[in-house]
């Protein structure tokens, strides 16, 4: 419903799009305080940082807030992008549980982020059983998005990558009501879209023109385009129920 995350975001700042499109009906207005008031201090990053590093240990989760930010794996050569994230996701609740993680995470662009400290986690799994079984499912969302990538990487040309990436963003975007009707405002480069796609820059230029000439979609100056979304999830094989907000699995219904 347009409008709802807005008055969400006015009660609950840092956390209100948090499950937005998912479950979020299904957290209490005690819970949503609870999360909204773990967050101990928010931060504004206006240059691309490495907020988790592969094998370090940290003592806090991270909720994005604002902004993009890529789940990334260092080759020896290149850098590769395994999954994103969006406003209202919980990039690194791996950490809470594993403490060192294979992976890092990075920002894209200019993000706003809050800082959960693992105790306060502690404490919620502890007393707030429902609100933690919330924050496991948001980790399986994680885990069902990087199977899917994982099989459309395997499958696909690179155009048709590009097309089920523009896919899933658009449709996670207009989730937390971010997006339009014909696109989206993205701070990704053709280098990010490179190491999310498994191709080199060359490749993602052609892909690129191919996405355009076909009338699909058009990237440029920060923006993607969607001509036709019928024809771009076609094109990309993206059907959305993986993402557990609509299709046969969606979750409308409670979460007992």
């Amino acid at each position: 419903m347009p409008g709802t995350i807005t008055h969400e975001l006015a009660r609950f700042p840092n956390t209100g799009r948090f499950l937005a499109g998912r479950l979020r009906h299904d957290m209490s207005e005690v819970e949503k305080r609870i999360l909204e008031d773990a967050i101990y201090e928010v931060a504004v990053l206006d240059k691309p940082k490495r907020i988790l590093e592969h094998g370090k240990v940290y003592d806090h989760s991270t909720m994005l807030i604002e902004g993009f930010v890529l789940r990334t794996i260092d080759g020896e050569e290149n850098r590769y992008g395994v999954s994103f994230h969006v406003p209202g996701d919980f990039v690194d609740l791996h950490c809470f549980a594993l403490k060192r993680l294979d992976h890092n995470i990075d920002t894209i662009g200019e993000v706003k982020v809050g800082y959960v400290p693992h105790k306060k986690l502690r404490e919620i799994m502890a007393d707030h059983p429902h609100l933690a079984r919330l924050l496991w499912f948001s980790t399986l969302l994680d885990a069902a998005m990087h199977r899917e990538w994982v099989m459309k990487l395997e499958q696909l040309t690179t155009a048709r990558r590009l097309a089920h990436i523009f896919s899933e963003i658009w449709c996670r975007l207009r989730m937390v009501e971010l997006g339009d009707e014909t696109g989206f405002e993205t701070p990704l480069t053709q280098s990010d879209l490179a190491d999310m796609c498994g191709a080199t820059s060359i490749h993602v230029n052609r892909a690129l023109k191919e996405l355009r000439e076909k009338d699909i979609a058009q990237f440029e100056r920060g923006r993607v385009t969607i001509r036709d979304k019928r024809q771009l999830e076609e094109f990309g094989c993206f059907q959305a129920d993986y993402l557990y907000g609509e299709g046969a699995i969606h979750l409308r219904e409670g979460y007992a």
